[in-house]
């Protein structure tokens, strides 16, 4: 196997393989890669996903606000998050809601013009849950060191 084949071979295994959702979407916002990490995260299968608008798992009330950033990074050729991972809700095909972190990388053609953005995806339901908990006990305790 040459060297470069090997890389191409590493490449496809990670991506596959990953624990992180991995999806691409190309201009049009149409899902055109969909890893098995999506596949768990969101649990549509890559058949159901490809080809399936962005919209299969931003939730309706987030879809305005979604679409004018979308487009905003297509006009421009530059997102604002940079390195900064995004935490937004999420919908999942049994119609639940998620929150999740993800980190977008834009994909440009070797011609320069933007093909669309790749993002890696983490379910971190249960990290804001437990975060959700915490505050409310900290603001519980607050109170009471205020009375006291």
């Amino acid at each position: 196997m040459t060297e470069s084949a090997e890389h191409g071979w590493l490449c496809r295994k990670i991506l596959e393989n990953s624990p992180m959702a991995i999806l691409f979407a190309d201009r049009e916002g149409k899902i055109r890669l969909w890893n098995s990490g999506a596949e768990t995260v969101f649990g549509y299968t890559e058949k159901e996903a490809l080809g399936q608008s962005l919209d299969l798992i931003v939730p309706e009330r987030q879809r305005q606000r979604h679409w004018e950033g979308w487009d905003n990074v297509m006009a421009s050729g530059v997102t604002k998050y940079g390195r900064d991972p995004l935490a937004v809700p999420a919908m999942r095909k049994d119609g639940s809601r998620i929150s999740i972190e993800f980190n977008v990388v834009l994909v440009r053609a070797d011609s320069g013009e933007l093909a669309g953005v790749a993002a890696m995806v983490q379910d971190v339901t249960a990290r804001w849950q437990k975060q959700k908990e915490m505050n409310v006990r900290l603001a519980a305790l607050e109170a009471r060191a205020k009375e006291g």
